[in-house]
């Protein structure tokens, strides 16, 4: 089990971004959180296997259709609690 952090960049508020993260973590089986960060940027922290946690990367950069990304960036994290995959409410950077 791993767990990465990832910060998304570009249009990526006001797309249904956090709601494409959402379904397709679940899809994954990952457990985590997505939120959307004051500073315009999308932070997504998931905990799984490895293989799981790349394809996540991967649709990161895809995103949902209205959705222009320009950077994913991607570190290790601590694994959040598993309490499934959750959104979670705006942050303020």
């Amino acid at each position: 089990m791993r767990a990465r952090r990832f910060l998304v960049s570009g249009r990526v508020q006001g797309v249904g971004f956090r709601y494409f993260v959402f379904r397709e973590a679940q899809r994954l089986g990952l457990w985590g959180f997505v939120r959307n960060l004051g500073d315009g940027r999308v932070e997504v922290v998931a905990a799984g296997c490895e293989a799981d946690l790349n394809r996540l990367e991967a649709l990161l950069w895809r995103g949902p259709v209205m959705a222009n990304v320009t950077m994913v960036e991607a570190e290790e994290s601590e694994p959040p609690p598993n309490q499934g995959f959750v959104i979670l409410s705006s942050r303020r950077s």
